[in-house]
């Protein structure tokens, strides 16, 4: 969820996930206008095996990215107004959305993004930039006020990840302290939303907060240059991040590219079990 790097680095230096001050205080959707729906999202998988272009292209010299069946993206305001019918037919299957930061942000472009990507028919779900400067129950609160519960929607995902270049808060607390704050986010969204979220994280704040022993969740794992194997020594993961440099039809600038950790009939079947 760093894909604007060197976009943001040269406004303001803010990461390409955004910092709390950048976005929208808007609420657009209240906890008792978020009821469930009965569609679930389509499995279909429009291209397989796509290769996507790249604006800074790593090596792949072994367990390259395009040997996996099932790609998607990751996006928020930067990404500005994306086309999803054109990213869909390029071999987006997925996305991930961003939805809110801290207690009280809500990225500018997340209502356009999640209502348009499901018209265009790509599953998508919802994520949420933890801040380390507010307490984890006011956060999942903030995240279930503004993200739609819906059963067509993929799992929330909470975004773990430092964020040195915030303007408001630079602390790092231990990371019991941080494993105990994810557990209560974690399991307040759950029990909302009825789905295991995921933890998206990176490679550093993986080491740094001693994850490889925070079991019983499924993991979006960051790594850009080389395979989450050899990253994450064999940590099981369900969707990888390869880069953030990408370039994908209906998206302006650079692109977070993912994919799904399993092949196309997995896909299917893993869709089918997280968006009843």
């Amino acid at each position: 969820m760093r894909g604007l790097g060197a976009v943001v680095a040269a406004a303001l230096m803010l990461s390409a996930c955004s910092t709390s001050d950048m976005m929208s205080t808007a609420s657009m959707v209240k906890p008792d206008d978020a009821s469930p729906t009965s569609t679930t999202s389509t499995a279909t998988v429009s291209v397989a095996y796509p290769r996507f272009d790249d604006n800074d292209p790593h090596d792949w010299r072994s367990s390259a990215p395009w040997n996996y069946a099932v790609h998607g993206t990751d996006v928020s305001k930067y990404q500005t107004s994306i086309a999803w019918h054109d990213a869909k037919a390029a071999g987006i299957s997925f996305a991930f959305v961003k939805a809110t930061e801290g207690g009280d942000r809500v990225d500018d472009n997340f209502h356009d993004n999640w209502r348009r990507a499901k018209a265009a028919g790509v599953p998508r779900g919802a994520y949420h930039f933890y801040y380390f400067c507010r307490p984890a129950e006011e956060q999942a609160r903030w995240f279930i006020r503004n993200v739609p519960r819906e059963r067509s929607a993929l799992p929330p995902v909470l975004d773990m990840e430092w964020n040195p270049q915030s303007p408001t808060c630079k602390l790092r607390p231990a990371a019991a302290t941080v494993r105990s704050e994810m557990t209560v986010f974690l399991a307040m969204v759950e029990r909302h939303y009825g789905k295991k979220p995921i933890i998206y994280t990176s490679i550093d704040f993986f080491e740094d907060n001693g994850l490889s022993t925070f079991r019983g969740y499924p993991y979006w794992l960051r790594s850009v240059a080389g395979h989450p194997d050899d990253k994450y020594v064999g940590h099981p993961f369900t969707f990888w991040q390869y880069t953030g440099t990408g370039k994908v039809p209906g998206v302006s600038g650079n692109a977070d590219i993912n994919v799904f950790n399993g092949s196309q009939a997995a896909w299917k079947k893993w869709l089918k079990a997280n968006t009843k």
